[in-house]
């Protein structure tokens, strides 16, 4: 075959769909049954899935979105969705099938090289050949190496959806960061590390509320976000009447990009595609797979039909995946949140008050990761001169590997 992806999520779904769309021959090869229901939930910004063409596939869209860093909520001005995640599974499947990607039942267990391909063999000893192997397995990949170079900080939350004595939001409304913490005393909130309530009102008397660390290495327990939650919603009145589902979840934010030189290719979590500044992977998933699969299909093209180069096909994979800027942006946006982890809530607060009154082009592209590199600058450097004192003395401090993702982003990443 051409491609073998190893997974089953969003990730390895996305790629695969996109890999066949360009006729190539693909087999998926999973543990389990790739209909089995994703255990997450995923968030999309209303702009991002519209330029997707995805609208149809989101359970909830809300256009009352704010979050609150002090008395009054800061309004965003943008619609939220969340993807109705068996719908989005079920599209991507059927562009799986309707592009003849195959699927093999197993667990990987090894992988060889030669100087025309890969083979993965399974726990069960099956020998799987492709040109290319695409690890798409998660944010421990089964086989992808990533270099150490310190601490993976990771966002941990503690969620419910369920119904509860009174609303913890308003009606129809979407809460990006709820960062008031007046339900913890002065010394918690001056000793202990903040946290935030993501929320939304899911309709019919349902609700979704987490209690969210943004990153931190090692990450917060659950048992810690779990309590903050019951004190935050207990502090408003609030108690929790019915749960319908919790969700633990808790991924890595900042990890090193993939060594380039390796054999196979990355795409998801495996390959550090989370946004680190924001935590967000399903939109860019979508955005970029078919520009990557695109980039695989022209240089297979190039090799033809014969046995090829599968070190050069892997490097142009890279390349196509981490091109220059976006390797900037990604150690840009490491150094930014090694920033934020050392902030107090006070500073962090003040911090994210200055950053939504960005003009909108600029903070909702920070996000998105849709920005170029000299306006990800600009909006970075219009940030710090518009910030607080002590927000921009924060910012000033250079402490720990700061300096040298900062070097790294001025070398070209």
């Amino acid at each position: 075959m051409d491609v073998l992806v190893i997974g089953a999520g969003p990730a390895a779904l996305a790629i695969a769909a996109a890999l066949g769309e360009q006729a190539l021959a693909v087999l998926c090869l999973a543990p389990g049954d790739p209909a089995a229901v994703w255990p997450n939930t995923y968030g999309i910004w209303g702009p991002e899935v519209d330029a997707l063409g995805l609208g149809h596939l989101l359970a909830h869209r809300w256009s009352d979105c704010v979050s609150w860093f002090g008395c009054e909520p800061t309004r965003h001005g943008h619609d939220y969705g969340l993807f109705d995640k068996e719908a989005l599974q079920a599209h991507l499947l059927a562009a799986c099938g309707e592009a003849g990607v195959g699927w093999q039942r197993g667990l990987a267990a090894s992988i060889a090289h030669d100087a025309s391909s890969s083979t993965v063999t399974t726990a069960a000893g099956t020998a799987l050949r492709a040109r290319l192997v695409i690890d798409a397995s998660g944010h421990e990949p089964v086989f992808l190496q990533r270099p150490d170079d310190g601490p993976v900080a990771g966002q941990a939350a503690y969620g419910i959806v369920g119904r509860f004595s009174a609303p913890p939001i308003d009606a129809d409304q979407f809460v990006l960061m709820d960062y008031r913490s007046d339900h913890l005393s002065e010394s918690e909130r001056r000793s202990e590390p903040p946290t935030f309530l993501y929320a939304m009102d899911l309709g019919e008397g349902r609700f979704f509320v987490e209690e969210t660390s943004l990153a931190l290495a090692p990450p917060l327990p659950y048992a810690t976000l779990r309590s903050r939650l019951e004190r935050r919603l207990a502090h408003r009145g609030v108690m929790v009447s019915e749960v319908e589902h919790e969700e633990f979840c808790l991924f890595p934010m900042n990890p090193a990009l993939p060594d380039p030189n390796q054999r196979l290719l990355g795409f998801g979590g495996s390959a550090s595609m989370v946004h680190p500044a924001s935590g967000y992977l399903v939109g860019g998933l979508l955005r970029r797979a078919p520009a990557l699969a695109a980039a695989l299909a022209a240089a297979l093209a190039r090799q033809g039909q014969a046995e090829g180069d599968a070190a050069a096909l892997a490097a142009a994979g890279w390349e196509a995946l981490w091109p220059a800027p976006l390797r900037r942006k990604h150690a840009l946006y490491r150094f930014g949140l090694e920033k934020l982890m050392r902030f107090e809530a006070a500073q962090l607060r003040q911090f994210f008050a200055t950053f939504f009154t960005l003009p909108e082009p600029l903070w909702y592209g920070f996000l998105a990761n849709t920005l170029s590199v000299p306006a990800l600058v600009a909006a970075m450097v219009r940030l710090f001169a518009t910030a607080p004192l002590a927000v921009r003395w924060g910012l000033m401090q250079p402490r720990g590997r700061e300096l040298a993702l900062l070097g790294r982003f001025l070398a070209g990443g």
